[in-house]
């Protein structure tokens, strides 16, 4: 994969597919520390210790269309490559969390993508399940912050759907211009 936004999308999938209700997104991007951090977590059905033991290799998927699973061993790869670090842990019953560090200047680290549609897709994806997706930019000692919340967008929307044509738009407009706003900093 050579978008972030790509690896993310494959993730957030694992935790859907988990049976996640609920899924915090956290990115902070601290220029003064020259690092970046994904923070995913879940409340899915977890992993237990075998499975977490196998998870990260490529070998092992719990897919039954494929043999091979590398969203996590690759994920962890870039982020080890980049001069960062990972780590998965899973609790079965309760759910699962992912934190991986990058060095924002580090040559191999790929671009983010198109985040506002791959962040879009993920939203209307399962309007049973609820993103709260924090990002942050760090720079200067000064910390800005976008937060797009499906709990409180459709209590908002007070029983209107999210995947609403009409909506669409304003949503990935609403996304786009918040993190414009924080990256200005």
């Amino acid at each position: 994969m050579n978008e972030l936004s790509l690896y993310l999308l494959d993730i957030m999938q694992n935790s859907i597919k988990a049976k996640a209700t609920l899924i915090n997104l956290d990115i902070i991007k601290n220029i003064d520390e020259d690092k970046l951090t994904i923070k995913i977590v879940d409340n899915g059905c977890g992993m237990s210790e075998e499975v977490l033991s196998k998870v990260l290799s490529p070998f092992y998927t719990t897919r039954t269309t494929r043999k091979v699973g590398l969203g996590l061993p690759l994920f962890k790869e870039l982020s080890e490559l980049c001069e960062g670090s990972f780590k998965i842990e899973s609790k079965v019953g309760v759910g699962t969390t992912l934190t991986a560090t990058f060095r924002l200047n580090n040559i191999d680290l790929p671009p983010f993508g198109n985040w506002v549609d791959t962040f879009y897709i993920l939203v209307i994806n399962d309007e049973d399940v609820d993103i709260k997706y924090t990002h942050k930019v760090i720079k200067n000692n000064e910390t800005k912050e976008f937060v797009f919340d499906t709990i409180e967008i459709k209590n908002i929307l007070d029983g209107m759907s999210i995947k609403d044509f009409s909506l669409m738009q304003w949503a990935k407009d609403y996304i786009k211009n918040g993190l414009e706003e924080i990256d200005a900093i």
